[in-house]
């Protein structure tokens, strides 16, 4: 692990933040480092709220988009609404279901098959639209690169709303109307909305075009949970969402969210919990079975109805991790024996299509390398899920790679694509290739990013508090790690797990300031401080509730 400081040169800045405001220095600092330096931005920072939204009509073809609606809320239509099987469409079907039925309209849901349909729209959908007579689709979390889908459903006069929020191709679907702020020709001010906020946004302008005064807010929870899941930046828009979309699941939580969340009973829930507890069981429905089952759990109105699905879910989830181990197992092996690369392309027929993604996280976190991982799929083609790393971007590399590429889709850091059999090795050559090109005088190696050193005695009450509102955490505003110095054991620590994997011990600095730390997954790594007269440790900093009684715990993530 190399340890970088994140420090700031702008002193006076700081300075003046942390006298306006009465924080430390090392809090004003935090602040002037996510780009806040006067009292007013601070005020916003900490106390998100709906007004700052922007307004949707800034967003390219919102007007037509509501229009649509519009005609469709007069002629009584029904609608298809589909939406991909992840998190982020479930979220986004259910958010968009409730808000047209709230307005009376009748909607038919559809969330494609991951194994049978794959990704994005698909024709079996179109044709059920046809065999319905419905005239409208709104595509949720996907759509934006469906040029032969779209014109399908032109052929059969059906319009389709594409609302996405992954990057799109010089040339777009031609859609009636594409909502997606990474449009080039699209002027929307926060470019990183996920499928589910791109939704909201939809829903926020129809609302207002019908004067319908709802209170929008209470959807938000599933925009969180979207935000969470898909690991958007939590900047912007987004934190004021998932800020919002937190303070609803804690006071008034959707029964669907609710009956998930409460086999993990906390005082409050935070944005890891959704993306750690929620977000994997929402998942693990489309991973082994069918995506359906958490859209009806996310849209339920029955307490007995959603503890049935929750109970199933769990069940699922549960299996999904013994699939994940066997998988992770039978891919490192593959990696090991193939060691001189500097990406990571593994297969096997007999693959799980919906856990390649989680497989391919691990062999990132196990080997710190773009990975790759496919499995079969559709007429005799071959799917893959890909994870990347600081510094390389999986959506250019595989763009360089589309001759060999049926299709792709993603992000800088996350990207799914499909290839014919017979050019696996041929992508993996490739693929290897272009990683080893960006990568070129680089020095690849696993970073954690401190924010600042810190010594026990400033672990104040106020100073947790604070630094509680920078919350929620995510890309952009990342939950801060601290570095402390000339730190001791106090005591003997103990280890924990079935394994004996992670670590629990007390940590002192000088003669008083004492703190009780966990390692998750350190244990392996004690032995590096056991006999030293003192090292330094890098963590965050946490509650810890244990018996109605709660405390300031330090979780650590390395020490040396």
């Amino acid at each position: 692990m190399n340890w970088i400081l994140n420090n700031t040169n702008e002193n006076e800045a700081v300075d003046t933040l942390s006298k306006e405001l009465k924080i430390s220095p090392i809090l004003s600092s935090m602040l002037v480092k996510r780009q806040i330096r006067t009292y007013d931005q601070a005020k916003d920072f900490f106390r998100p709220n709906y007004e700052s939204l922007h307004d949707p009509f800034l967003m390219k073809d919102m007007g037509r988009a509501t229009n649509r609606l519009n005609k469709a809320i007069q002629d009584k239509e029904s609608i298809m609404v589909f939406g991909d099987y992840d998190v982020d469409g479930t979220s986004s079907v259910a958010l968009i279901t409730l808000y047209l039925e709230s307005l009376g309209l009748k909607i038919l849901k559809y969330i494609p098959d991951r194994t049978k349909e794959g990704y994005g729209v698909s024709m079996k959908a179109i044709d059920l639209a046809i065999s319905k007579k419905l005239k409208l689709i709104i595509a949720l979390d996907c759509g934006i690169k469906a040029h032969n889908q779209v014109d399908y459903a032109k052929k059969n006069k059906i319009d389709f709303i594409i609302c996405d929020h992954h990057n799109p191709d010089e040339k777009l679907p031609n859609a009636l109307a594409i909502l997606n702020p990474k449009r080039k020709d699209c002027e929307y001010p926060f470019k990183e909305l996920c499928g589910c906020g791109v939704g909201f946004k939809l829903i926020q302008a129809l609302d207002r075009d019908l004067t319908h005064n709802s209170d929008l807010v209470n959807y938000l929870d599933l925009v969180a949970l979207a935000i969470a899941a898909d690991v958007v930046p939590v900047i912007g828009e987004n934190r004021i969402m998932a800020f919002l979309g937190l303070q609803i699941i804690n006071s008034n939580p959707r029964i669907g969210i609710h009956s998930i969340l409460k086999s993990n009973q906390k005082k409050e829930y935070i944005i890891s919990d959704l993306m750690f507890f929620v977000a994997p069981r929402i998942n693990a429905a489309g991973r082994i079975k069918h995506a359906e089952l958490a859209l009806q759990l996310l849209i339920s109105s029955n307490e007995e109805h959603a503890n049935l699905l929750a109970k199933e879910i769990e069940s699922l989830n549960s299996e999904r991790r013994l699939i994940e181990k066997q998988m992770t197992s039978e891919a490192v092996l593959q990696v090991e024996e193939d060691k001189e690369c500097n990406s990571i392309v593994v297969y096997s027929s007999s693959w799980n299509k919906g856990v390649v993604g989680i497989v391919a996280s691990r062999l990132v976190d196990k080997f710190y390398k773009p990975s790759v991982v496919f499995c079969e799929s559709l007429n005799g083609t071959l799917t893959a899920s890909a994870r990347s790393i600081k510094g390389v971007d999986l959506y250019k590399i595989i763009k360089s790679c589309d001759d060999l590429v049926e299709q792709y889709g993603g992000h800088k850091y996350a990207a799914g694509l499909t290839i014919k059999k017979e050019n696996i090795k041929l992508f993996k050559k490739r693929f290897d290739d272009a990683v080893s090109e960006m990568q070129s005088n680089q020095l690849v190696e696993k970073e954690i990013l401190i924010e600042s050193k810190i010594n026990f005695d400033e672990i104040t009450p106020k100073f947790f508090r604070i630094l509680k509102q920078f919350e929620p955490f995510g890309p952009g505003n990342k939950a801060p790690l601290f570095l402390t110095e000339n730190l001791k054991l106090k005591g003997k620590p103990y280890e924990l797990g079935k394994e004996k994997e992670h670590i629990k011990m007390n940590l002192k600095q000088g003669i008083s300031d004492q703190f009780s730390s966990i390692g998750f997954w350190l244990a392996n790594k004690f032995q590096s401080i056991e006999n030293k007269s003192n090292f330094s440790a890098v963590y965050s900093i946490e509650e810890n509730n244990w018996k109605d009684r709660t405390t300031i715990q330090l979780n650590l993530k390395d020490f040396k």
